[in-house]
């Protein structure tokens, strides 16, 4: 499991509480995609399961250590869904409960490891809200989530909330040089549209998916000059892939910032040129409606199942083609 310097600060301090004998059984971390917190998870995990600590570390040589290195500690449990459902039935979760009510199988501790707590579904959180209400002794369960609104109230009350932030962009940008990354232009684009996650933004800047963005670009770019937006349908109609239209709404959202002289502000530092004429052209009411429209599309696509993400966008796009300088609504709008 790989480490990440930003990550040492938060290590220590969650650790500082164990070791005073403070620590809470259930700890809920919530994170940005692309903060590392699966290797943050991991390394508490191991220090918790530990035989031997060594004031922060794991000792690495236990035979604990041993077997959590190799995957297979049976003290360790990670509950997955199953194979073709997006969502962590009751079954699974009843599956650990019982063993955590017996011996450990080491004599030392029994760690349960959720990283996504919001893919359970409500009678798996109730059945597990049950085991942390009354938690058996030496157990400990390390949560992780992106929304915490989407987790149970119960579930949210019985867990210690411990956020972790995205690191200051300057150790981000140093860390993607690192990397290989050296556009700084580039660096600093993907870091703000990954909301300062560093692993984020390596992701994004891999060069199939950096030509992804690219391509949009141009196409909006190409869409103004030709006023022919249902160019942008293919760019923007990806199944099950909502980045496209985040990135269109970054760089209207920017043309906003543009307009107020706030440029230092803006996401999209390598796009400046577009962002400019997207300013020039419309006035803020007109941008302010995009967004809104923009927004309720995505809206559409999250909380319809089944939703013709084709018709929607397409419908979308007209009405952008079609709307006036100044936002006032027009008849294209859903």
């Amino acid at each position: 499991m790989n480490w990440y310097p930003w990550l040492n600060a938060p290590y220590r301090q969650i650790l500082a509480r164990y070791q005073e004998g403070q620590g809470h059984h259930a700890l809920l971390i919530h994170a940005l995609k692309g903060n590392g917190e699966s290797s943050l998870f991991y390394a508490l995990g191991r220090w918790l399961i530990c035989q031997q600590p060594e004031g922060i570390k794991s000792c690495g040589h236990c035979h604990s250590c041993r077997l959590m290195m190799a995957g297979t500690h049976p003290d360790f449990y990670q509950p997955e869904p199953e194979k073709g459902r997006l969502s962590l039935g009751v079954d699974g979760i009843r599956q650990i409960i019982d063993p955590l009510y017996n011996h450990a199988q080491q004599g030392g501790a029994k760690v349960v490891w959720l990283p996504h707590s919001e893919l359970l579904t409500e009678q798996a959180a109730n059945a597990l809200l049950k085991t942390l209400e009354e938690p058996p002794e030496r157990t400990y369960f390390l949560l992780g989530c992106r929304e915490p609104s989407r987790l149970l109230p119960t579930l949210r009350s019985r867990c210690l909330y411990w956020h972790l932030p995205s690191p200051d962009e300057a150790v981000g940008l140093q860390w993607l040089r690192q990397q290989g990354i050296e556009g700084a232009e580039q660096a600093r684009t993907a870091l703000r549209l990954a909301g300062g996650a560093p692993l984020g933004a390596l992701e994004l800047l891999q060069p199939a998916r950096w030509a992804e963005r690219a391509a949009l670009c141009a196409g909006i770019g190409n869409a103004l000059a030709r006023r022919d937006f249902l160019l942008l349908l293919p760019l923007l109609n990806k199944d099950k892939d909502d980045e496209p239209l985040y990135w269109l709404l970054s760089l209207l959202t920017d043309a906003l910032k543009w307009q107020q002289g706030a440029t230092g502000f803006m996401i999209n530092q390598d796009q400046l040129q577009l962002v400019s004429e997207l300013g020039t052209r419309y006035q803020a009411g007109a941008l302010h409606h995009q967004l809104h429209q923009w927004l309720g599309c995505r809206q559409q696509w999250q909380a319809i199942a089944g939703v013709n993400r084709e018709l929607v966008l397409t419908n979308q796009l007209l009405n952008w083609e079609n709307g006036a300088p100044d936002g006032r609504t027009h008849p294209w709008t859903l």
